[in-house]
């Protein structure tokens, strides 16, 4: 008989099972696995001020040293202007990254945010892009790199490492850049012997760099010309929206210390000040530097060398002394840059390899030194091998698109966070949210849209084989996925 005085319990529906490219990683999950390795795990040393210097040393070298002289021939005077624009953009997504790193301090950067928010589909994408972004830097800056070792070569010595073995051969006539592939190599060197370590030879590094260019300031301001800035935007909005496009070159790297998440000692607290320090001390430099440099030489001048500062402080001084001392520093800034981003790279695909989307051998933690050492091994031959075989000018613009696709999505991934984990602890928050992502976001893809038609091709081949890795390998030998057998 029925006992009308109770309802019969009620079951659950059953869940509906997600989709494998829509499946998310739990965020308690994600921050959990902190410096999991296969066989170690990294070390906790790393403090506020070494992590701001992990992001300066990425971001400021070949940008202000060799980039400037590509962008002012697109914007006249006005690549001053240009690089607020692209600060302006780099500062939105600046923002999204620090309150995600603050409240998902791993080694992923924007690819563990997009994992945790998005879904593992669109995480493939963002740390493809990742991998774009930091191993193309790494191999763009090296061959800034060479162009001020000759030059500093020259001034010292009087000889130059002969043109055939210090430029790339597709479409340069040369046969190896072969400075390129040493700075590469020693940056591996130094990132063998573990964060710590490496972290110490960066903060001299990145010192060394901010002086240089104090002195360049201090001695190109006697040699301005009010005429040289005259007309301000010779090539109008177009121009200035151009060179924007190529100077957000300048800007990749500040993220950085957002990778080093797993070897912070008080990640939650240090690493949104990190990020906003290091971006607000670089854009400072940049403009400061750039306004410099067009008043004391005229903007069509700046296509004719890449070693554009170096030939300023001669020219202004009348002296090569000087130039040859800008030039050291230059060798020593764009060398951190190498160095701190190749560190970035290594970190991201160690986080993509714990997830099981990448082979295992990108985890593996060396048990005396705290460091990825075959990961650091692969990346680096890999990197210095575009830097050999590569130009330049075709290298910072596949790096400048990569990087502004995962601006993008982390700007979105800051407002999905902040969604569906709206009481999540949070060290930082995004001012005036979601204005300011949505800004972030919307700027990034105006960027994106300004590059030319040639990187976007290459950019749909980067993403085309992307696609089949993950399919082929990733979908499968995921963690999630073999998580649900």
């Amino acid at each position: 008989m029925l006992d009308h005085g109770q309802a019969p319990p009620l079951t659950s529906p059953p869940r509906r099972p997600v989709h494998p490219l829509l499946r998310r990683k739990p965020v308690d999950q994600l921050v959990a696995e902190g410096g999991q390795g296969e066989g170690g795990t990294l070390r906790r040393s790393l403090t506020m001020w070494q992590l701001t210097m992990i992001s300066i040393g990425a971001t400021l070298g070949t940008g202000i040293f060799v980039v400037l002289g590509q962008a002012a021939p697109k914007a006249g005077p006005a690549v001053t202007i240009s690089f607020v624009i692209a600060g302006l953009t780099a500062l939105f997504s600046a923002l999204s990254y620090a309150e995600l790193a603050g409240s998902v301090p791993v080694s992923g950067s924007s690819y563990s945010y997009s994992y945790a928010t998005m879904g593992e589909f669109i995480a493939w994408i963002c740390g493809w892009c990742l991998v774009l972004e930091y191993a193309v830097s790494v191999s763009a800056v090296a061959v800034g790199w060479g162009e001020y070792l000759n030059e500093l070569l020259d001034g010292t010595i009087g000889i130059t490492i002969p043109e055939k073995f210090s430029t790339a051969p597709m479409g340069d006539g040369g046969w190896i850049n072969l400075p390129s592939l040493v700075v590469v190599l020693l940056a591996m060197v130094f990132l063998l012997r573990g964060a710590k370590e490496s972290a110490r030879i960066n903060t001299i590094m990145v010192i060394v760099k901010i002086v240089t260019l104090f002195l360049f300031i201090g001695i190109g301001v006697i040699g301005i010309k009010s005429g040289n800035y005259t007309p301000l935007a010779p090539l109008g909005v177009t121009g200035i929206s151009a060179a924007a496009s190529t100077l957000f070159f300048s800007y990749i790297g500040f993220d950085a210390a957002s990778t080093a998440g797993e070897e912070a000692k008080n990640p939650k607290r240090d690493l949104p000040r990190a990020i906003m320090l290091s971006l607000g001390i670089v854009t400072v430099l940049y403009i400061l530097v750039a306004f410099v440099a067009v008043g004391a030489m005229p903007w069509k001048d700046f296509g004719a060398t890449e070693a554009v500062l170096a030939k300023i402080m001669t020219d202004v001084t009348g002296h090569s002394f000087w130039g040859v001392v800008l030039a050291a520093g230059a060798v020593v800034a764009i060398a951190s840059v190498v160095f701190a981003v190749l560190y970035g790279q290594t970190r991201i695909l160690f986080a993509m390899s714990r997830d099981g989307l990448v082979p295992k051998v990108f985890a593996k933690v060396d048990a005396k030194t705290g460091a990825p050492r075959a990961n650091v091994l692969i990346v680096s031959l890999f990197c210095g091998a575009l830097a050999a075989f590569i130009p330049l000018g075709e290298l910072a613009n596949a790096t400048s698109i990569g990087t502004l696709f995962a601006f993008a999505l982390v700007n979105i991934a800051v407002v999905i966070l902040r969604r569906t984990k709206p009481d999540m602890p949070r060290t930082f928050k995004v001012a005036l949210f979601p204005v300011t992502p949505i800004l972030g976001f919307l700027a990034c893809a105006y960027l994106m849209y300004t590059l030319p038609s040639a990187t976007w091709v290459a950019f749909g081949g980067w993403m085309a084989v992307g696609l089949v890795v993950y399919f082929l390998y990733g979908i499968r030998r995921s963690r999630l996925a073999t998580a649900e057998k």
